[in-house]
């Protein structure tokens, strides 16, 4: 047995007790905070709207706030990792300080395994599929066996989280986008033995599979059900509205389709549900 230590700082890994000390050791970490403060474990982001020098301001009191925080639980943040990222058009590009140190400005930012840039252009995507390359590469090399029994199961669970992942809220707007990621089932299906004869829509009928395009699909209007039917109580009436109709098939409620200036709105998910 290992020898018994004194842990001064940190959080002991792989412990049931860690997460609970991290809960409450950053419980009060956005008190007092003006703007809008996102957390997750020991990642935070402060947003807000940013068109007027007050807007400025109160952001920037707010990361001298999150400052003081650090310093009095002794503590320091990594402004090496801290990026600020401006979107919409006609920003005003504040600069941002903290510690008296200037924090960086980046296009594109991962958030939680999702490229966000700051146009919402989903093809900053493209560049996570490297994995699901890295995954098929493997279990081409790994496997001897081509059987549909080894091969479904091992792209079900090594490559397809990859291609799907929240894609939500990041599904592929351009016909180049959304070939390159089925261009990833198409070699998957290849691999199997019997079937590389085949054309794609062949080997999929014959697999019983569908098309990861009608697998988005699929996923959106789950997800829009569970949003109508309260499985996401805090956000579920803010991300669709609806209006009053008596000419629906059996119940009176119909999606109210929203009205952008830009066209990227075109492409939000409560956009794309409408279209199906």
């Amino acid at each position: 047995m290992s020898r018994l230590r004194s842990v001064t700082t940190g959080v002991p890994q792989g412990s049931i007790l860690g997460p609970v000390l991290l809960n409450i050791f950053i419980s009060d970490r956005d008190s007092g905070i003006e703007c809008t403060l996102s957390k997750f474990a020991n990642y935070m982001k402060v947003s807000d709207v940013v068109d007027t020098p007050e807007g400025w301001d109160a952001i920037q009191r707010d990361l001298d706030k999150l400052e003081k925080w650090a310093h009095v639980n002794l503590i320091r943040f990594n402004t090496a990792k801290c990026k600020v990222q401006h979107m919409g058009q006609g920003n005003p590009r504040y600069q941002y300080r903290l510690r008296d140190e200037g924090i960086e400005s980046s296009a594109a930012k991962e958030d939680l395994g999702l490229l966000v840039d700051e146009k919402l252009d989903t093809s900053w995507q493209r560049a996570l599929t490297v994995q699901a390359n890295h995954m098929l590469s493997w279990i081409k090399r790994s496997m001897a066996s081509r059987s549909r029994e080894g091969i479904l199961p091992l792209c079900s669970a090594l490559v397809r989280p990859h291609l799907q992942y929240c894609v939500q809220l990041w599904s592929p707007q351009y016909r180049k986008d959304i070939d390159l990621l089925e261009r990833f089932q198409k070699r998957a299906t290849k691999m199997i033995r019997g079937l590389e004869h085949l054309s794609y829509e062949e080997r999929l009928r014959e697999l019983g599979l569908f098309s990861l395009e009608k697998r988005r699909v699929w996923g959106h209007l789950i997800a829009t059900f569970q949003y109508l039917k309260g499985v996401y109580k805090k956000y579920g009436d803010r991300v669709f509205s609806g209006v009053c109709c008596n000419r629906t098939r059996g119940h009176g409620f119909k999606l109210k389709e929203g009205r952008f200036r830009l066209g990227m709105g075109r492409n939000f998910f409560t956009m794309r549900v409408m279209r199906h």
